[in-house]
C-alpha cells in the first residue's frame, strides 16, 4: 500500500509491523477528503488479527479527521476479529481527550500513551 502524502501530513501502514502511522497535521477538508486514509485503514485489518495505530507523531487532527478516526474505530469493533491498539502521546493536547473517546466507543480498544 502507497503512504498518503500531502501538505504537512504522511500516513503509512506497515504491514510486516501490523503498524498505521500517522504524522504531521491533518487538516483536510470533510469527510470525503479523509476517504483514501479510511480506505487505506480499511485495508490495514482485512484479514489481521491485530493493529497498532500510532498517533505519536500526529500534531493535530481536525473534527472531519476525529469523525474518520471514530468511524474506523466502529467498523473494527463491529467485524469483532481484529485487536485494535492506539498509541499516542502526552505531549500533544488534543490526544488525550479525543482518544479517550475512541475508548468509549470500543472498550476492547488497547490506549497507551507515551511520556
Amino acid at each position: 500500500m502507497q503512504p498518503i502524502q500531502g501538505e504537512g501530513y504522511l500516513v503509512e501502514f506497515d504491514p510486516n509491523g501490523d503498524r498505521v502511522r500517522m504524522s504531521g497535521s491533518l487538516r483536510l477538508g470533510g469527510l470525503s477528503e479523509y476517504a483514501p486514509i479510511s480506505d487505506l485503514l480499511d485495508q490495514a485489518i482485512d484479514g489481521r488479527e491485530a493493529l497498532t495505530l500510532d498517533l505519536r507523531a500526529l500534531e493535530f487532527l481536525n473534527s472531519s479527521g476525529i469523525a474518520t478516526l471514530s468511524k474506523f474505530v466502529i467498523h473494527v469493533r463491529n467485524g469483532k476479529t481484529c485487536q485494535l491498539t492506539v498509541v499516542g502521546s502526552n505531549a500533544i493536547p488534543w490526544q488525550g481527550k479525543s482518544l479517550n473517546n475512541l475508548k468509549r466507543l470500543m472498550p476492547s480498544l488497547e490506549l497507551v500513551f507515551d511520556a
